[in-house]
């Protein structure tokens, strides 16, 4: 009896061991795979991305949208210089639609839109002395009155205070033909227009003796 129960020992013995070699190794397998997830690329730290990173800033979008905007202060300050000289000479603006400014370089554009504003101020003079009365005849007659009136200095001042400017305004004369403040404190430019409107509304009668 004791021969059958040692051989049914030895092989119950014998088919547990794989078992437990099963389970003693299964840990590791486990840790050796997570260890296969997480392991980074070869030849890579897991400080360091992977590749080269890169950034760049798009220039040419700013440069295209400032190149833009000069190109349309450029036809805005046009379309108003045709204006004022529609204005001036008596004839009709004509519209201004050429995209030609756009093949401009940007010194260019802001060399154009600087001639320009010279050129608007100087249409607005002519516009204010055409307003005025200001004509090459009226200019003559007052250049003779200014000479005779103050040597055609704007800044002068005679009978002790009461006159002056070039045309040697009294403050009354001045407010009447809309000027304001002191007229010898006045541009050139302003007095002539104010002399001008004087000299069409009433002649030469306030400069009796140099009129």
């Amino acid at each position: 009896m004791k021969a059958p129960l040692i051989a049914v020992l030895s092989v119950g013995i014998a088919a547990a061991a794989p078992a437990v070699a099963i389970s003693a190794n299964a840990p590791n397998d486990a840790k050796a795979t997570n260890q296969a997830q997480i392991a980074p690329p070869a030849g890579t730290t897991p400080l360091r991305p992977v590749g080269p990173v890169t950034m760049t800033l798009n220039t040419t979008t700013t440069d295209d949208i400032r190149h833009r905007r000069l190109a349309k202060r450029f036809l805005k300050l046009r379309s108003r210089l045709d204006r004022l000289v529609a204005q001036r000479d008596g004839h009709r603006a004509r519209n201004v639609r050429t995209p030609a400014q756009l093949r401009w370089s940007d010194r260019g554009m802001k060399r154009a839109i600087r001639v320009l504003r010279k050129r608007i101020r100087h249409v607005r003079s002519d516009l204010y002395d055409k307003r005025a009365g200001l004509t090459p005849g009226v200019r003559a007659i007052l250049e003779r009155i200014a000479a005779c009136e103050s040597h055609g200095n704007p800044r002068a001042i005679g009978g002790g205070g009461a006159y002056r400017g070039k045309y040697q305004f009294s403050y009354g004369t001045w407010a009447s033909v809309g000027g304001k403040g002191d007229p010898a404190r006045a541009s050139e430019a302003e007095q002539d227009r104010r002399a001008a409107m004087l000299l069409t509304r009433s002649g030469r009668g306030h400069w009796p003796v140099c009129g």
